[in-house]
């Protein structure tokens, strides 16, 4: 089982994406776009792009191109950091809020589909042996 474990978590993950990409297809929004301004919206407003690319574990110049296009379909905004001229803050324009609460809801019902007939404690094991993995890959070897 252990072997076949790293390959149905990426199955699951890959179809997850889809499904949501799917839903949110009408929206105008692609994978890379909608998952940006969940971390922005999870991360918390005011993040700066540095920070915001190390929560995302991306490359700076990938985060800009992508708030780039968020920025044209004002979703999001860029202000100036108080403390740091070169630096922006990012905040979730009205319109980007009102975009969060629409994916929410629609992530919510696939959600809901998804893990239909697993128990809160199934759910619980299976985020606890996540975490325990992520701990194991973040060790120091």
């Amino acid at each position: 089982m252990k072997d076949q474990f790293p390959f149905a978590v990426a199955r699951v993950t890959r179809r997850w994406r889809k499904m949501l990409d799917e839903r949110l297809k009408d929206l105008g929004v692609t994978q890379a776009r909608w998952s940006t301004m969940v971390y922005l919206s999870k991360g918390g407003e005011g993040l700066t792009q540095r920070e915001l690319a190390t929560l995302m574990a991306i490359e700076n110049p990938t985060l800009v191109r992508l708030l780039d296009s968020l920025e044209q379909q004002d979703l999001i905004e860029r202000r100036p950091c108080p403390n740091d001229r070169r630096a922006r803050r990012l905040y979730l324009t009205k319109a980007g809020r009102e975009f969060m609460d629409e994916l929410s809801g629609r992530a919510e019902t696939l959600r809901e589909e998804m893990l239909e007939g697993i128990s809160d404690e199934e759910i619980a094991c299976t985020v606890r042996v996540f975490h325990k993995i992520l701990e194991n890959a973040e060790k120091p070897k």
